[in-house]
């Protein structure tokens, strides 16, 4: 029994340490696979609001503008980042066509925790665990940093369904409003 224990821990820091190893890369040459659409795959992926239980997708807000932050509960960083998206949209006015999505990219959290840290913080945008194969094709078309919560990282989809990175690091609801202003002018 303790041989089968030792052998799992040592599975769980080799997997660990190979996943901390990949947020080292680059980003991907490839270009986003994409849909029937003409956007990302994942853009058709359903995801589901933890606050609301409602499902979307990415494709659902084609013609909005679209903030998306991947984050984890555990990430003191990501906190941070997520009051100053908050203040970014009450500095915006609250406009109804900028859309913020945060992802839970760690996949040890589930929704329904996920729900209670986006309430206990008054959090009031989408809150989604991305499954599997969203959090794969952002590490993969984007780069592996969008898995490392503490990076802040970050992306906006325009309303022409275009993905443009933001820099790594946290940003200030000012810096955000700098970045977000110009897609939400018609």
């Amino acid at each position: 029994m303790r041989i089968k224990s030792i052998a799992l821990t040592a599975i769980f820091i080799l997997i660990f340490a190979s996943l901390l190893l990949t947020a080292c890369g680059t980003p991907a040459s490839r270009p986003p696979t994409k849909s029937d659409t003409g956007s990302p795959e994942w853009f058709d992926f359903e995801l589901t609001d933890v606050q609301t239980g409602e499902t979307f997708t990415m494709n659902d807000y084609a013609g909005k503008v679209v903030l998306v932050e991947t984050m984890a509960m555990w990430c003191p960083n990501c906190i941070v980042q997520a009051h100053e998206v908050r203040n970014m949209h009450s500095m915006l006015g609250n406009p109804e066509d900028l859309i913020s999505v945060s992802l839970d990219v760690d996949v040890n959290e589930d929704a329904a925790s996920l729900k209670e840290y986006s309430e206990k913080y008054g959090f009031e945008w989408h809150f989604a665990v991305a499954p599997l194969e969203v959090a794969r094709a952002l590490g993969n078309l984007y780069s592996a940093q969008y898995l490392n919560p503490p990076l802040s990282p970050m992306l906006v989809i325009d309303r022409k369904g275009e993905v443009h990175h933001l820099e790594y690091g946290k940003k200030s609801a000012e810096t955000l409003v700098k970045i977000i202003e110009p897609y939400l002018t018609p």
